[in-house]
């Protein structure tokens, strides 16, 4: 249940910050090449933006399969080696996110602290960069929630996004969307 919700929280904020990053760029865009102003803090926000936006986007592509990685001698083992490799792999994840994890919530402290402003944008530094323990933190969790799929047998492996599978089915939808309209033109230069 709890899980749920945070998956749903997830991807809605996901889908907000690309929204509000790709709408700053464009009004910023526009600001600077249509009316020749820019906005002071449109780099620094994207900029922010962008970083809450891949530090979201790292948990959401492991809890979908969506990382590319280079998985040809894991894939050619037996299944059970699959999932010694991948919990190994897991073990080495989780101890670099949880390293940052902690690191990161040193650099927040220490930022509250001081109490560092961010440039062009008048709010504390910490603020803007507490997407760093939220990422790690969520990032932790989905590595627990694979580590625990593949202990209970229902995963063996990352799930990595195959590249190269996904580029050989679209050349042959190419070559079928192709087909028809070569056979046309064959028939037109006949006649």
């Amino acid at each position: 249940m709890i899980i749920r919700w945070l998956n749903k929280l997830e991807e809605a904020i996901f889908s907000a910050l690309l929204v509000a990053m790709v709408f700053l760029v464009c009004v910023e865009v526009f600001y600077r090449f249509v009316l020749a102003e820019g906005i002071s803090w449109a780099q620094e926000g994207s900029l922010y933006l962008s970083g809450w936006f891949v530090l979201f986007g790292v948990s959401w592509g492991v809890k979908h399969g969506a990382h590319i990685g280079v998985d040809v001698l894991v894939n050619k083992l037996p299944r059970g080696g699959r999932r010694i490799v991948t919990l190994a792999a897991l073990a080495v994840c989780l101890t670099y996110c949880t390293l940052m994890l902690l690191g990161s919530y040193e650099y927040l402290k220490l930022t509250h602290m001081i109490g560092i402003e961010l440039q062009d944008i008048p709010i504390p530094k910490w603020q803007a960069t507490l997407i760093l323990p939220i990422g790690m933190g969520l990032l932790v969790l989905r590595f627990v929630e694979l580590g625990w799929r593949v202990i209970k047998g229902e995963a063996d492996s990352f799930g990595f996004s195959d590249e190269g599978q996904d580029s050989m089915h679209l050349a042959e939808e190419l070559e079928d969307q192709k087909a028809p309209n070569d056979t046309h033109r064959d028939k037109e230069s006949r006649s």
